[in-house]
């Protein structure tokens, strides 16, 4: 028995249900039971009847479950790390509210938000102020509903999030610590960030744009805004995938998001001819070469 149909056989033996995320190694993802974004997940996770959720994903996402269904038993494989979720915890967040108190910001002139990228610990702190928790996917309509009640937004820990949404929403922005003033924004940023998203540049678009004409550059709001206004389209990781799968299959695409999560788009490959990833210029010339070759292995079999 090899260890593909050992955990199969196991998980039906031990009543378990694997969650698995986009962000996951294809041979982890495809044993996942239930599949998808980070929220998805677990709201999905909710309404199995499973004693057991093996969670394969990173800590705050099974955390998210738990919290979202107490009575069950979350298990994580190995509790991943998200570099943007422990960027901050409730020390660092009472410090940026004393910060914006000294500065005369009132916490009751606040309404926080903070992204699910975040621990349980801080979205307690957040709740405990009347806030709310969002997602890449409705930010959108979280922030337009806490901008009804008057305050500014406090929003943690993704300054590129904050900064995008409030860039589309014809809104000020400030960094606490980047020289801005506070006082003047309607959306006040925490400086996080995340470290992946942080390595696209403009110059790897403007690469792409001369490489291949007519080429369709989609991104996540967690890239920098100077990123975003250079896109055609901003959207979360479902958002992405839906986004180019309704493309025609010979558009070419350049991707800013994680590459496993998009490579999950098709099992087959078949499409992946029309995807270029940018991550660095070495992982440009790997992914480039591998595109050729699937190309190549996608053609003799069509003949």
């Amino acid at each position: 028995m090899n260890l593909k149909e050992e955990i199969l056989k196991l998980k039906e033996e031990l009543d378990v249900t694997i969650v698995a995320h986009f962000y996951q190694k294809d041979e982890v993802f495809e044993l996942g039971d239930i599949t998808g974004d980070s929220l998805e997940l677990a709201k999905r996770a909710m309404a199995v009847d499973s004693k057991y959720i093996i969670f394969c994903g990173v800590g705050f996402m099974g955390e998210s479950v738990k919290v979202m269904a107490p009575q069950k038993r979350v298990l994580m494989p190995k509790v991943a790390c998200c570099a943007m979720a422990r960027m901050i915890d409730v020390d660092y967040y009472n410090e940026s509210l004393k910060k914006l108190n000294d500065i005369g910001i009132k916490d009751e002139d606040l309404l926080p938000i903070t992204y699910i990228n975040s621990s349980a610990a801080v979205k307690a702190r957040v709740g405990e102020m009347g806030g709310m928790v969002c997602t890449s996917s409705n930010a959108y309509k979280i922030i337009e509903k806490g901008l009804k009640s008057g305050k500014k937004i406090f929003f943690v820990p993704d300054r590129c999030l904050g900064q995008n949404f409030a860039k589309s929403l014809n809104l000020k922005s400030s960094v606490i610590g980047d020289g801005t003033d506070p006082r003047e924004a309607d959306i006040i940023c925490y400086d996080g960030f995340c470290s992946v998203h942080q390595l696209f540049t403009v110059e790897d678009i403007e690469f792409y744009r001369e490489k291949y004409e007519d080429i369709l550059v989609a991104v996540h709001p967690e890239c920098d805004p100077a990123i975003c206004d250079k896109a055609d389209f901003v959207g979360s990781t479902s958002q992405l995938i839906k986004y180019i799968t309704e493309l025609p299959e010979d558009q070419k695409v350049e991707d800013t998001n994680e590459i496993d999560a998009i490579l999950t788009l098709n099992p087959n490959n078949k499409k992946l001819a029309s995807f270029i990833f940018v991550l660095n210029n070495d992982t440009q010339i790997k992914l480039e070469v591998q595109i050729e070759k699937e190309t190549e292995v996608a053609s003799s079999q069509e003949k």
